[in-house]
């Protein structure tokens, strides 16, 4: 019994040890993972930036994860869905995403091919993905703060 009982306490010490040795590692050097949109930025051509907060209620989570990316957003104010999936890659400074399956609402507005290419600006545990027009200006950015 005592034999049983050593090999009881021997295991739980095992797991418990496992546990605090082990911890879930997360990496601050790519956007994979969770993040929650915090804010806009609108750009106006001159080099001049207004930030806004996202409104109360708003939000906006997407994921990264082995080459895939799902995003969603929910608005109270409005009962249209949005949402996305898709793959992505990312450089230091792009990222790109394709949508291969996405809410109604998203495919009205979507090009031809669902493929969005963004300039990217990363730190670690925020990011910004800058929507740019055809002669290379910045128009807008979504910034997100990391989650998970």
């Amino acid at each position: 019994m005592k034999k049983l009982l050593g090999l009881v306490f021997l295991m739980l010490i095992l797991v418990a040890g496992t546990e605090l040795t082990s911890p879930k590692l997360q990496s601050n050097n790519t956007l994979e993972g969770t993040w929650e949109l915090i804010g806009f930025n609108n750009y106006d051509g001159a080099g001049g930036v207004k930030s806004l907060p996202a409104t109360d209620g708003y939000r906006q989570i997407k994921m990264y994860y082995n080459g895939k990316v799902m995003w969603t957003r929910y608005v109270p104010t409005d009962s249209i869905e949005w949402f996305g999936y898709g793959s992505y890659t990312a450089t230091d400074s792009t990222l790109t995403e394709r949508l291969e399956y996405m809410s109604s609402s998203m495919r009205k507005i979507a090009n031809k091919n669902m493929e969005w290419t963004m300039e990217l600006v990363f730190d670690g545990n925020t990011y910004s993905q800058i929507f740019i027009d055809e002669e290379g200006n910045r128009i807008n950015s979504e910034n997100y703060k990391r989650i998970d």
